[in-house]
């Protein structure tokens, strides 16, 4: 396996391009091209490790190709050194400003020649494995902020009588609904992650109420209904996005669409759309769910519920849309399923 870096060399006069691979073909695989053109088609086809450019050239110019190449997500990383006769400062500034590394002047001297690409082909190398750590640690610090947040949803549960792994299926439910809404997948990996804290206000709602097993009276009822700003309080105004929208979520995932719900008695599309769809993934898998109080709905059941409070209860537009993804919300249920199976017929 050839393991050596690749070195284009950009230059319309035959005698310079051979100067550069006769200081280069030892150490590196080389390759030519002899206008600005041809030098894009071969980075398209074939991406080199680090270019070096001439400037004044026919056609298209060395500083325009540079500009090209930094524009492209797929070559900007490419280190490009201009290789140029004794130029202006201006020149030399407009060079780094289209995004060029390193000059070297003609006449080229091998050694300096071989310096500079061993240099820069270093710093390239250094800077991708800083690029890939990097990488590799921010996929590490999201994954343990979702299970720190999934936990604070559980932490709330704890305090109800729900129990289990509701937090995370509702919180696939509403990935899966905001996505057939339209969200975009950054938006809808966001409210992934936000969705299992909209019952943290949970915490601050006593015992007695929470846990007691009959209807509440219409005081405790009102102390209930508290936990959604208690939920927007514990949350704050932050100036983290994701905190942002589960704060968002804890205050409205309780209205409903003809206005009757709480706390604020929002209606239609004055509900933020991350609250009508986290009212619908959240009931569903209540009533999907076993709980000491009650049994677990079969899906029949479920589904006729939803379309029944379609324009009510919920945004009628979203119901449809939710029943459509039933397959993918079954696998959910399935993936994340409580240690007793919960009915789903059909």
């Amino acid at each position: 396996m050839n393991d050596k870096a690749t070195v284009l060399i950009v230059d319309d006069i035959a005698t310079n391009i051979d100067v550069l691979v006769g200081a280069l073909k030892d150490d590196y695989e080389v390759m030519a091209a002899i206008n600005g053109q041809m030098a894009l088609n071969i980075v398209r086809n074939s991406p080199p490790d680090i270019i070096l450019l001439d400037i004044m050239m026919p056609g298209i110019d060395g500083y325009e190709v540079c500009r090209r190449l930094k524009e492209d997500l797929s070559t900007r990383h490419i280190p490009v050194i201009f290789v140029t006769a004794k130029i202006t400062l201006d020149e030399e500034l407009q060079g780094f400003k289209v995004g060029a590394v390193d000059y070297i002047t003609k006449p080229v001297s091998a050694p300096l020649v071989q310096a500079r690409v061993r240099t820069h082909l270093a710093l390239h190398d250094q800077n991708r494995e800083l690029d890939r750590k990097v990488r590799q640690r921010t996929a590490e610090l999201q994954e343990t902020r979702l299970k720190i947040i999934q936990r604070l949803g559980r932490a709330a549960e704890y305090k109800d009588n729900e129990t289990g792994l509701h937090v995370i299926r509702m919180s696939h439910y509403s990935h899966i609904l905001a996505k057939a809404a339209g969200l975009g997948e950054a938006e809808a990996e966001m409210l992934l992650n936000a969705a299992p804290m909209h019952d943290i206000g949970k915490i601050g709602i006593p015992d007695e109420i929470l846990k007691k097993p009959g209807k509440l009276e219409p005081e405790e009822f009102a102390i209930m209904q508290r936990h959604c700003e208690i939920g927007g309080e514990i949350l704050g105004e932050d100036s983290s996005e994701l905190l942002q929208l589960a704060r968002v979520v804890a205050l409205t995932h309780h209205e409903k669409w003809d206005g009757s719900g709480y706390p604020q008695g929002l209606a239609g599309n004055d509900i933020p759309l991350v609250g009508r769809i986290v009212a619908i993934a959240d009931v569903f898998d209540a009533l999907m769910s076993k709980r000491p109080y009650k049994r677990a709905w079969t899906l029949e059941e479920t589904i006729k519920l939803l379309q029944d409070s379609a324009g009510s209860h919920f945004d009628p537009q979203l119901v449809p849309l939710f029943i459509g993804q039933i397959e993918e919300v079954k696998a959910v249920m399935a993936r994340f399923a409580d240690a007793e199976p919960v009915p789903a017929a059909g």
